[in-house]
């Protein structure tokens, strides 16, 4: 008879304020093949895009593929098992899994090192069961090893806000004399800061809530523009304060705030879309370039956990119990959560 855990599974799509994730007595992962591993869950992180798929939202994208399933895409955790095949993590290492739980790894987009686009890429929480557990099974090579000066509630959120904000930062090319906006502070964008900061860039900030603006403040954006339903007056107050951008995050899900974003850069600027969205009146004649990013690869992952190490990385969380996942996601749809909420079994 199979090992039993505890978990908070989603049987059946709802609003968050039914309280749809329900604490199971359930059976915990096998190691199914020789690369496998289980791990005892330390923390996992909790995500809007969680709360997207309890509800329903992306439904039409095919997330959940199933249910019943447990949640949870950025977990840290300790492997207590592994399978005959496994030569790089050993019994009692502390290790990270981010949303990508697997890819083919001989697809064109493997092979070129970007399997975070693989067509037949496993997502934790949305395809194979995810972190919302006391357990969780993973592979050898889609997990990253956590340095000791981490601690697990900290490092958790590294492995979706911390991946997403480092790689859209990337794609935002900063670099010393160059202006970035971020558009969207909390979860992701709080990291995003600070990212862009170390890359020497000059950081603004956008956003309307005062705990964010008093955030952003706080991790060294060097300005932060209050976001007005006005796009003119922003834009007015932006160029008065700091000129035009040389590019743009956006955080933040909100058509017009893309649609603010990419006329908040110079012609020939780059906006970063970290959420999904859409581009309506782009200025084709200014040549400005919209780029999508969508978490990242190992090799960002690992550079990103070694980025982290650094104390000069700020991971600002709050953390509850397992049990509370239901009232943290109800928090988190109605923007009362100021960074990142961690659960902890």
């Amino acid at each position: 008879m199979a090992e039993k855990m505890h978990a908070m599974v989603l049987s059946k799509l709802a609003l968050i304020e039914s309280r749809p994730l329900k604490l199971m007595s359930i059976d915990r992962p096998a190691i199914k093949n020789k690369s496998g591993l289980l791990l005892e869950i330390e923390a996992c992180g909790v995500c809007r895009s969680n709360l997207h798929i309890i509800e329903g939202d992306w439904e039409k994208f095919g997330a959940p593929s199933s249910l019943p399933i447990v949640p949870g895409h950025e977990v840290v955790g300790v492997v207590k098992q592994i399978g005959s095949g496994v030569k790089k993590v050993r019994v009692g290492d502390r290790v990270g899994i981010q949303p990508l739980f697997s890819s083919c790894l001989q697809c064109e987009y493997c092979m070129a090192g970007r399997e975070n686009l693989c067509e037949s890429a496993e997502i934790t929480g949305e395809t194979v069961q995810g972190g919302y557990a006391e357990y969780i099974s993973a592979l050898e090579d889609f997990v990253t090893p956590i340095p000791d000066n981490l601690d697990s509630e900290h490092a958790a959120p590294l492995f979706c806000p911390g991946i997403t904000a480092y790689k859209a930062v990337k794609a935002s090319e900063p670099a010393a004399g160059r202006t970035v906006g971020i558009f969207g502070i909390g979860g992701v964008g709080h990291l995003a800061i600070q990212i862009a900061k170390m890359q020497g860039a000059r950081v603004i900030a956008a956003s309307r809530a005062k705990k964010h603006i008093d955030l952003s403040k706080k991790l060294g954006a060097d300005n932060v523009i209050v976001y007005q339903d006005s796009q003119e007056q922003f834009l007015k107050n932006l160029k008065k304060e700091e000129g035009l951008l040389d590019s743009a995050i956006v955080f933040a899900p909100s058509d017009k705030v893309i649609d603010t974003a990419i006329r908040s850069v110079k012609k020939g600027g780059t906006v970063v879309l970290g959420v999904l969205g859409n581009v309506a009146n782009f200025p084709t004649f200014e040549e400005k370039i919209v780029k999508g990013s969508v978490i990242g690869t190992r090799k960002d992952m690992a550079d990103l956990v070694k980025l982290a190490s650094d104390p000069g990385l700020k991971v600002v969380i709050e953390m509850h119990k397992l049990t509370e996942a239901n009232e943290v996601l109800a928090r988190l749809k109605k923007s009362k959560v100021e960074a990142r909420a961690v659960l902890v079994p």
